[in-house]
């Protein structure tokens, strides 16, 4: 075990809790349709489900307290003339949902008050829920539905005419229009709600100036020909996408959208499996999931110093082809559960999934649930088409945990955290010590020096065993006030001999005490060395009286020494300590660039 370095992280033993059978949310009719969207989409009260339903489109709405068998009829969302290929719930309200259709039309629906799947009515008497709005605009079929994350009522659509659409649902229109030119494969908004990722069938990686209709940046993605998907790490300028090598192997790559000519350290390729890799990124934890569509498992990454670190894997013999990951204000604080994750198993049933840092303790845990985003938005729509960006206020996590509701901890924040002002910097590498610096705030600072820290500990006990000899030589100075260090300026040879003695030399004895310390002078100075190490004028002048007027200049001057030489000794520890910063720096990126070599070898 000598030479092995563990990294640290209170992350690292977070485990996958499936759930019992007769928990979770059976005799559903999943829709069956081959369109590569997640199926399911999640909030804090509901589930909602594209289902396979004849005579048009629907799909269900299922309260999260409803678990078990469900009834064979119930009340679906009805009003699409074909098949639901995507939803999307509203981030600041919780009863609100978009649908996108086969038949080219958004729809607008709000949960009614007091839903269930279990009306107390006749099973023939069932009324199917009817949409609140209409958007039309787009000819083709939409596959992907997205609300804005910091603006209100602001919706993103995707449409096989090529285009993505960003409608004001409250106006009910289309204000702005992105031209890919191929089909989206998937979409993703910054945290300020002001830029937009897409990847799409040509394996671009195209970042959207939204308000201004064009792509601020365009990257080729990855090279295989199976889907590709991207999602935006929250407040960083960074994004994360999976895909495909042109041998068919699973990648996954990071982004810097300042420079996304190429990904950070390169596509990490993760196994040889077929279905796509579903990307869900967790702000609070700083943890990336992917679950893979067509088999069971999922795996997680906690992203530090530009580098997604391995945590571990849930497994499942029970495949999934769609899942939903809760809002972090819905989770289970009091059982330590930081994510959960709603999976489809066999078309028939959905199961929750409770991923949870195995701790004991009994109280709130503040380090792993930081403040997170609420119901309230950064601003109306009338203010991000004019222009503004800013980040949603966030809620404690520390309130729900005690059942006090959701109250903010923080105001709009005018953070435009994803801005594409920045210059960008000449190559990748250059810019990646600068992130670490300025975003890395929740991963612990000792890491990246865990190699030099014996070096340093063993380099800083021998400077304070040093400064200690000071503090020592001041302190035994002071009862005997006279002292024989003088500004006065002698040759080299000298100071050594004279060091030691008037140290300790009292008025009295002064003289005495010299012409003792003479004869064994040459045995004295390897271990006086240290003391009179720095200056030479530390030596005492060769003909010392002792009146009051030169002793209390001597002693001023010997306490002046004393100081620069506690003060050199602080500035050496100092620039100590920036070379081993600097030294850690170099072996980490060293570190990346044999990663990045061994993954292209590999």
């Amino acid at each position: 075990m000598s030479g092995r370095f563990v990294r640290s992280s209170k992350y690292r033993h977070v485990f996958g809790r499936p759930t019992r059978k007769e928990q979770c949310y059976d005799n559903l009719r999943i829709s069956r349709n081959a369109w590569d969207t997640n199926l399911v989409k999640v909030n804090p009260k509901y589930l909602s489900v594209n289902w396979e339903a004849g005579g048009g489109g629907a799909f269900a709405v299922i309260p999260l307290e409803e678990r078990g068998k469900l009834p064979e009829r119930m009340p679906l969302f009805r009003g699409h003339t074909a098949v639901v290929l995507d939803t999307d719930w509203n981030p600041f309200n919780d009863d609100l949902i978009a649908s996108g259709s086969d038949d080219g039309r958004v729809l607008l629906w709000r949960v009614p008050e007091g839903f269930t799947l279990s009306p107390d009515v006749d099973p023939d008497e069932i009324q199917d829920v009817a949409p609140v709005g209409k958007l039309s605009g787009h000819p083709k079929k939409i596959g992907h539905v997205l609300f804005n994350p910091a603006a209100e009522n602001i919706l993103a659509t995707a449409s096989g005419d090529y285009t993505v659409k960003i409608w004001d649902i409250e106006a009910g229109a289309p204000k702005l229009t992105l031209n890919l030119g191929d089909i989206v494969q998937s979409q993703s908004w910054s945290a300020n709600g002001s830029l937009l990722v897409t990847t799409s069938r040509d394996k671009k990686l195209r970042i959207w100036d939204v308000r201004q209709e064009r792509p601020a940046h365009e990257t080729q993605g990855h090279s295989g020909a199976k889907n590709s998907r991207s999602v935006w790490l929250g407040e960083r300028d960074r994004i994360a996408t999976t895909g495909f090598s042109k041998m068919s192997d699973r990648q996954l790559a990071l982004w810097d959208i300042r420079a996304p000519r190429e990904p950070i350290n390169g596509f990490k390729t993760l196994d040889s499996i077929s279905g796509v890799c579903m990307p869900f990124w967790d702000e609070g934890t700083q943890m990336l999931y992917l679950a893979g569509r067509g088999d069971g498992n999922i795996r997680y990454f906690e992203l530090e110093n530009d580098k997604f670190e391995y945590l571990a894997e849930y497994k499942s013999a029970d495949p999934q082809r769609g899942i939903a990951f809760m809002p972090k204000r819905g989770v289970n604080t009091h059982e330590n559960e930081v994510i959960r994750a709603f999976k489809t198993v066999n078309d028939s049933y959905i199961e929750p999934v409770s991923f949870i840092v195995p701790r004991r303790a009994e109280t709130f845990q503040d380090d792993i649930y930081p403040p997170t985003i609420g119901l309230k938005p950064a601003m109306g729509p009338d203010e991000w088409f004019a222009g503004k960006e800013a980040i949603p206020p966030k809620i404690s996590m520390a309130n729900l945990y005690e059942g006090e509701g959701l109250k903010e901890v923080t105001g709009v924040q005018e953070k435009p955290t994803s801005s594409l002002d920045t210059p960008a910097p000449a190559a990748p590498k250059a810019e990646e010590p600068a992130p670490v610096k300025k975003e890395a705030e929740p991963t612990p600072e000792p890491t990246p020096v865990a190699r030099p820290n014996a070096s340093m500990k063993d380099q800083g006990a021998s400077m304070a065993a040093m400064v200690n000899k000071f503090a020592d030589q001041e302190e035994e100075a002071e009862p005997e006030e006279p002292s024989a260090f003088d500004e006065a300026p002698k040759p080299a040879a000298r100071t050594p001999e004279a060091a030691s003695p008037t140290i300790k030399a009292s008025p009295g004895h002064q003289k005495e005490e010299e012409t003792k310390a003479q004869p064994t002078s040459s045995k004295a100075s390897p271990a006086q060395t240290p003391r009179a190490a720095t200056p030479t004028v530390a030596a005492p002048a060769p003909a010392t009286s002792t009146p009051s007027p030169s002793i209390s200049t001597s002693a001023a001057n010997a306490a002046d020494a004393v100081q620069r030489e506690i003060g050199a000794i602080k500035e050496l520890i100092a620039e100590q300590t920036k070379t081993i910063a600097s030294q850690a720096q170099q072996m980490q990126s060293l570190t990346a660039e044999i990663e990045s070599l061994k993954a292209k070898l590999g």
